[in-house]
């Protein structure tokens, strides 16, 4: 381990960041503990020169950032082949250990740490600053409650010069937003489907979508209608079903606007939360209720009912399964630029109406049905952004019509 970084001296190895490793250090000037985050800059010129951009890119986005939910960066500079960052020393826990203890946190604590953390994006976002990596990893739960978060190393700035490539995916996959997901350039309701996404798994102990690699958790981002969290989580008011299902719509327009709503309508959410949602963490596991999903606009379905009439977690039409279905799917409902855009995230060509036309016989589409049929609209005064989706149930629905009246008669 090394013994010093610039002023500063190295007191020990805290862990390993997203570009190097982050030390434990003290300023003797100031006589202060500090966090160090590195980046070692021992790679070949042109992987040297954009690390070493987007590390100073780093420390001019948070630099410019003063709020009590944002790590304070006291300075930056650089040692021989490592950069550095030098920022405040938070004595606390990261939530991502908080949540590996395998417990569900009471609800109005959850409420409390993730408004706190659309606090403090709120006045990233108003600063034209978006975080892009938005995850439990990277926030910070200090002793006494207080939540911080950490590490803007892929921020975008309107006037960065380090720029995030069209079709560059940055983030991590489990809590990327449907636009990141498709290489679109992103803005602050990125951030918010991203905090919903954690909202999402610190109520219910599982993250809303799932699969065995990253190409299946990318499918599932753009196309599953997750369970309403208090469907595995009781204690969860229906109000905040609600608000996870806002801040998870997969239309930008029919989600929270800015992050500072959603921090308001969580509080709200607390302040109806009765007394004995507010002191301990809940050491049972969740239970299951009725069954209700979410879906892509951000509603809510569901029906009352025995197993076998409940619509799972992550149910979809096996029609679309694969990525050369989710190009099916978006050829029928999505804007030409969009098709094309996806086309070159997939690397796939464009399917023919004839494509589509042999693929639509061997949908099964109960599932879908089942949950169009009892969706409930998050807020009824705003109609959809487009109508893709009716298109496509409607669609699907004349299929399964064919298939009934076939074997009937």
């Amino acid at each position: 381990m090394i013994k010093e970084l610039g002023r500063y001296q190295i007191i020990s190895e805290l862990g390993q960041g997203a570009m190097g490793v982050v030390y434990k250090a003290r300023d003797p000037l100031i006589d202060r503990e500090v966090a160090i985050k590195t980046i070692n800059l021992s790679l070949a010129q042109e992987e040297r020169e954009e690390y070493e951009a987007r590390f100073y890119q780093e420390a001019k986005a948070a630099g410019r950032l003063s709020h009590p939910n944002i790590v304070t960066i006291y300075d930056v500079g650089r040692t021989d082949d490592i950069a550095y960052i030098a920022m405040e020393y938070l004595h606390g826990r990261e939530l991502r250990d908080i949540l590996n203890d395998n417990k569900i946190l009471p609800i109005a604590q959850v409420i409390d740490i993730i408004s706190q953390v659309a606090l403090g994006l709120s006045y990233a976002h108003e600063h034209e600053i978006v975080h892009r990596d938005i995850k439990p990893s990277n926030v910070m739960v200090i002793r006494d409650g207080h939540v911080k978060i950490t590490d803007f190393g892929i921020a975008r700035m309107a006037s960065a010069a380090v720029r995030t490539q069209t079709g560059m995916v940055l983030g991590s996959p489990k809590y990327m937003s449907p636009e990141q997901v498709m290489g679109k350039l992103t803005d602050q309701r990125s951030d918010i489907f991203s905090l919903g996404v954690m909202l999402y798994e610190m109520l219910t102990g599982q993250a809303p979508f799932m699969g065995e690699n990253v190409n299946a958790i990318m499918y599932q981002t753009l196309n599953a209608a997750p369970a309403a969290p208090s469907t595995m989580n009781v204690d969860v008011p229906e109000m905040l079903n609600f608000i996870v299902a806002k801040a998870l719509a997969k239309d930008l327009d029919s989600r929270y606007q800015n992050a500072r709503d959603l921090a308001n309508d969580l509080r709200a959410c607390r302040d109806s939360l009765p007394r004995s949602n507010t002191t301990s963490v809940i050491d049972s596991e969740p239970q299951p209720s009725k069954s209700t999903n979410f879906d892509n606009a951000g509603s809510l379905s569901g029906e009352a009912g025995d197993e076998s009439n409940q619509v799972s977690a992550l149910g979809l039409s096996t029609s679309f399964d694969s990525m050369e279905a989710t190009m099916r799917l978006a050829s029928m409902t999505a804007s030409d630029e969009d098709v094309e855009e996806l086309s070159k995230t997939f690397r796939m060509a464009r399917p023919s109406m004839d494509d589509i036309n042999r693929a639509a016989p061997t949908a099964r589409a109960d599932v879908s049905l089942k949950s169009a049929s009892a969706s409930r609209s998050y807020n009824q005064t705003t109609p959809p952004a487009n109508g893709g989706g009716y298109i496509l149930l409607a669609i699907i629905a004349l299929v399964v019509i064919g298939l009934i009246s076939t074997i009937v008669f």
